[in-house]
């Protein structure tokens, strides 16, 4: 099993109920992938350090996930890449 973690920030202009539907999407794309959620994490409302997509702040989170191939982290990357939701996106493979 492959272990990965991935960043992304919402946009700021979500609601608390719009937020929660955005994680649980991507939750969602992760594990009818075969990726298993190992840790997720709401790190709030953050300033970025410069302007993306003009917006000055973002809701990060962090999931944590285990997958035996890179089914579930392409196609979070493809969706992340095209979602309005989702400002910026990264995943990082941990080694272990």
């Amino acid at each position: 099993m492959r272990k990965y973690e991935i960043m992304f920030i919402a946009r700021p202009t979500l609601s608390e109920e719009e937020k929660k539907n955005v994680v649980a999407k991507f939750s969602k794309i992760l594990t009818d992938n075969n990726a298993t959620i190992t840790n997720e994490k709401d790190m709030g409302q953050r300033e970025l350090a410069y302007e993306i997509k003009d917006f000055k702040s973002g809701f990060y989170y962090v999931i944590t996930l285990e997958a035996n191939d890179d089914k579930a982290i392409n196609e979070f990357d493809r969706q992340g890449r095209n979602s309005s939701d989702i400002i910026r996106h990264l995943i990082t493979k941990i080694e272990d």
